[in-house]
This record gives C-alpha cells, structure tokens and sequence, in this order.
C-alpha cells in the first residue's frame, strides 16, 4: 500500500519533518498472493460467487421448489409437511393416503379463516405430477408453471433446480476421486522414476486405450442404472490425465535442494512426498479442478441424454435435452435447459481462467 505521511522525530526538535511514501511492510504469504490475483480478475471472481450461490440454491432446493408446504397451520395444530407424511384426512379428506397439496379441496381447506398454510417460492417438486392442470402435456410457461412443464407434466423450473443439484455434486464427486487417484500415481511415477515410472506409462497407455463408451453400454445392460455405478466407471479413466501433470511437477521438483537436503537428514520418501514436493506441485491440480468439473457436467449429460445415466425419473439436464429432442415444439424445454448448462460450463471455465491467471509463476510480481 503505497501513501504519502509526514515523518518527525519527537525527541529532536530541530529535525525537519519531511512528506514521503509510506510503504506496507507486512508479508503476504504466497497463497494470499494468488487470492489477490483472483480477485483483480473481475470475471473470474464474479462467476465463484454467481456458482457458489447456485450451488447453494440447488442444495436447499427443498425450500426453494416443493409441492408440499413448509408449515401449516391447521384448526388450531400446526404440522410441518416438509419433514413428515400426512394422509389426507388429517386435512379434512376422505382417504388415508398422502395429501396431495395441490389438490383445489385441500388448498381451499388450507385457505379457511384460521388456517393458513407457507409455501416454497415453487410449489413443485422434482416429480410433482400436477393432475389439476389445466393445459395439456408439455405445457408453455404459464403463472401456475413459470418455465413450462415437461412431457410428462412436471414443473420444469424444479427440474432444473434438482437437476442442477444433481449434476454438479456428481461431477464434485467424480473431480474429488479423479484428484485423489490422479495425485497418488503422479506422485509415485514422479518421485520414484525409473522402472517404476516406465511400467505406469505402459499401464496407462493400455488402460486408456479402452473403449470407455463401449464399458458404459455394457454395464448399463448387466445392472441397473444409478449413480454409483456411473461415479465408478468414469473414475476408473478420470484420472489419467491429472496423472501426467502431477508425475511432471515431481520430475521437476524432486531435483531441487530442498528435497536433496531432506534426503540427506533421513527424512523418509513419505515424508518428502507428501510435505515438501506436494505442496509444490499443487498448481496443476488446483488450475485442473474447474475444467475437470465441466467435463464431468458434460460426461452425465450426455450420457442421460443417451439413456445410459442417472436411473428413470432422477432430475437430469440430459434427459431434459432429449425430451427438447423429441418435443420441438415445446421450445421452453430445450432452451431452459440449454441455458442452464450453457450458463453453468461458462462459470466454471471462467473460474478455471482465473485460478490459472493467479496460480501462473510468471506473474508472481504483479
């Protein structure tokens, strides 16, 4: 921080005061020196917020987009339906089955003087079937559904909300794992070199060369679709390619002095990894993590969208891209959705432009 101040000797009072430029001689470790090259990228910074918002948003989306209320005050009781089941008569119905709360009698029950009722700011949930519409399936956005519905009639908006959700903790799951793997084997071809080194080379040009689509088609006809068995196929290739960035930053890193003197007091090849190299050789995977999470978003999207991914009735931006497909008419579905994935890849790859821009050696000084 750079100023200007005056400067006097108090206990010399024949000393001229003089004005210069006042300098902050306070340190800043290296890790906030990058925060501070994050933040000066204006886009970068905007999007982290903008993305964590959504992902908040997406997280709680219980709150946000719900076909039951919040709480509900009923003939003196007041009974909270967003944690427990209701039958119906317990609101003036007929039958014992779960109170379906779009239902007009139940809303005009709800609606008496002395009852009340809170709802989300989206009355829908993920597989809300709305059997009291008044427009045929898929619906044009209306006031009773904002972004339209579906084909099969649910709200759209809840679809994208949970459909969100969904992708992105998919693809945090699969970047967490793929990190994890990709930092072990990169550090041991990395560190140890050698033998070591050439039969991990070999293994992974074998090991990549499998069809990875033709894996996913068999194993989604020999089991049941579901997100486990998506999060570990796509793991088993994930890692690769952090792999190759890891195992050259410890090429480099492990000749340097420090490591050389930490061998020399007998520190322990563990030790050497995972305390001095490792943190060193970070920059890669942390500038890898948005880009990775893009591919993961785009790897379940279309893997949904051919029918090879999240099981039926799961909220998924690929199913919804293949109804957009089949329904051209309903523009609402293919344009919503696109937006979503559009808006959200642009977030993460302008993330991933700022990471690089502030983790980036050459610009250390700025």
């Amino acid at each position: 921080m750079f100023g200007w101040t005056r400067v006097s000797n108090s206990t010399d009072p024949h000393m001229v005061t003089v004005a210069g430029p006042a300098v902050s001689l306070v340190p800043q470790s290296p890790s906030r020196r990058a925060w501070q090259r994050f933040k000066r990228n204006r886009m970068g910074y905007f999007s982290l917020w903008v993305f964590v918002a959504l992902l908040v948003v997406s997280l709680f989306a219980e709150l946000v987009s719900n076909d039951r209320p919040l709480l509900v005050r009923y003939e003196g009781q007041v009974y909270v339906p967003l944690v427990r089941d209701y039958p119906e008569t317990t609101f003036g119905g007929d039958f014992a089955t779960p109170t379906d709360y779009l239902d007009p009698f139940i809303q005009q029950r709800l609606a008496a003087p002395g009852n009340w009722a809170v709802f989300a700011i989206n009355p829908y949930g993920p597989k809300t079937l709305n059997y009291f519409a008044k427009e045929p399936n898929p619906s044009a956005p209306s006031r009773a559904n904002w972004l339209g519905t579906d084909d099969k009639g649910r709200d759209l908006l809840a679809q994208l909300i949970y459909g969100f959700r969904v992708s992105t903790l998919f693809a945090l799951a699969l970047t967490l794992v793929g990190v994890l793997l990709g930092l072990l084997t990169g550090a041991i071809q990395g560190f140890f070199g050698g033998k070591t080194d050439l039969l991990f080379q070999r293994f992974i040009e074998v090991w990549s060369a499998m069809p990875e689509l033709y894996l996913l088609i068999i194993f989604s006809a020999v089991f049941a679709p579901s997100i486990t068995l998506l999060l570990v196929l796509l793991s088993l290739f994930g890692w690769m390619g952090l792999s190759d960035y890891v195992r050259a930053e410890f090429l480099r890193n492990r000749q340097l002095d420090f490591v050389r003197a930490a061998r020399a007091l007998g520190v322990s090849n563990w030790k050497i990894i995972v305390r001095h190299i490792l943190p060193n050789s970070m920059t890669p995977v942390v500038t890898f993590l948005p880009f990775r999470m893009s591919g993961a978003i785009l790897a379940l999207t279309s893997l949904d969208f051919l029918g090879l991914g999240v099981p039926p009735g799961t909220p998924s931006l690929g199913e919804l891209l293949a109804q957009g497909k089949n329904n051209i008419d309903a523009w609402w579905i293919s344009l919503s959705t696109f937006a979503v994935l559009v808006i959200t890849l642009l977030l993460l790859t302008l993330m991933g432009d700022a990471l690089r821009d502030a983790l980036d050696p050459r610009k250390a000084d700025q």
